[in-house]
């Protein structure tokens, strides 16, 4: 049985226990295609880091900054590091356990923690977007993407407007047969970060300890698209000691691997789709630089090359298959409007889920009480016990 027919049975499989509960829906499309968003770049406010949190190697939480590891790469005059990047990975990995959807619950756990210092205090949240970083990047690179679609799970409460990913049938079926050459190339890219970061300042990488993909460190940050106000949480790799500004998100750093380049070609590949979501990732959170490691065939790390993440669209500004920010974020504007006209109602167990597969427009549709639900009821009640007075819809200088 090849890949092909696995994925599409599992997915087969799948839409066989969609729910019954679903509500009809009279919403319109938005179209995908990048000529319709070329104008001009929208405003973006610079993000600003409002906390932080950590997640342990059990995936508990920690509202601090324990987690965090420090950039300590060899010297630039040394010989090739030669990280072997294979190491470890049949003796001393332990990854995170994908079966379990934790959808929104950490950044909410935090988010309950500091309702009341939120600058402008709690009412800020009303008429805001809370979601993922991860969740924005899908959007900016959709115009581009031909491949995997998406799905994500809308649900207004208190004025607030929840954005929470759902793993595709596809996409599930796709993980599931994921082949272990893939599992492998995985690894590898929590290897390199391994070599790469210190756990104290000054200190030195420990390469010999166990890969734990259950440990991370994320950055909780305030910005605004055009006039949508966003509180987004993204995963951070690690902070540079030695940055000119120690002031987050700018010390952070991006940690990626790739394999080696040997012709144009090559490169232009590279440029068109991988550093696009590079750029993506690394944009919104507001993270100067992404240092990559290339690796050989036999998974050693044998040069690295630091893309300053303002200047990456400098590689295609010139080739017509290349990718435009101002497309991205253009698109990324547009979606963010369709969903707040869209989710009018304020309920937490009413879901709109936004569905879209490449080449086609994004669609909608409308479920009650059913397993899209994302709000979890802890979060829900907290929340309502702690409203006192009504929202106010934040002002268009937020």
């Amino acid at each position: 049985m090849d890949s092909t027919g696995t994925r599409k049975r599992s997915a087969e499989k799948i839409e066989v226990a969609e729910p019954q509960n679903k509500l009809p829906c009279s919403a319109p499309s938005l179209s995908t295609e990048p000529a319709l968003y070329s104008g001009s770049f929208p405003f973006y406010r610079r993000p600003s880091e409002l906390g932080c949190f950590s997640l342990d190697d059990k995936r508990q939480y920690y509202g601090d900054a324990r987690a965090l590891r420090y950039y300590s790469p060899p010297p630039t005059n040394g010989p090739s590091p030669n990280f072997d990047l294979r190491d470890g990975y049949t003796d001393r990995y332990q990854p995170r356990d994908e079966e379990i959807q934790e959808r929104l619950d950490h950044l909410l756990r935090w988010l309950l923690e500091h309702r009341g210092q939120l600058e402008g205090g709690p009412g800020w949240l009303a008429g805001a977007i809370v979601t993922w970083r991860g969740h924005l990047t899908k959007l900016l690179t959709t115009p581009y993407e031909r491949q995997e679609g998406w799905q994500l799970a809308a649900s207004r409460f208190q004025g607030t407007l929840y954005l929470s990913e759902v793993e595709t049938a596809a996409a599930r079926a796709q993980r599931l047969a994921r082949p272990p050459l893939l599992r492998e190339l995985m690894y590898m890219g929590y290897k390199f970060e391994q070599y790469m970061c210190a756990d104290k300042p000054g200190g030195s990488p420990d390469p010999s300890g166990e890969v734990n993909t259950n440990v991370a460190f994320c950055s909780v940050l305030r910005s605004r698209l055009g006039n949508h106000p966003l509180l987004f949480s993204g995963e951070v790799d690690c902070t540079d000691p030695q940055a000119s500004s120690t002031q987050p998100p700018t010390c952070y750093v991006e940690l990626k691997t790739s394999k080696e380049m040997h012709s144009p070609g090559q490169w232009r590949s590279f440029y068109r789709h991988k550093l696009l979501k590079w750029w993506a990732q690394s944009f919104l959170l507001g993270v100067p630089n992404v240092v990559a490691g290339f690796r050989n065939p036999e998974g050693f790390v044998c040069s690295f090359k630091t893309f300053p993440t303002m200047e990456m669209f400098e590689h295609v500004r010139n080739d017509r298959d290349g990718w435009n920010p101002s497309v991205c974020m253009n698109f990324c504007a547009a979606f963010l409007t369709f969903a707040q006209s869209t989710v009018i109602q304020d309920d937490p167990r009413l879901v709109h889920l936004f569905s879209w597969e490449p080449g086609h427009p994004v669609t909608v549709s409308v479920h009650q009480d059913g397993p899209y639900t994302f709000l979890p009821t802890w979060y829900v009640e907290a929340m309502a016990q702690d409203l006192s007075s009504p929202p106010k819809t934040p002002s268009p200088k937020d």
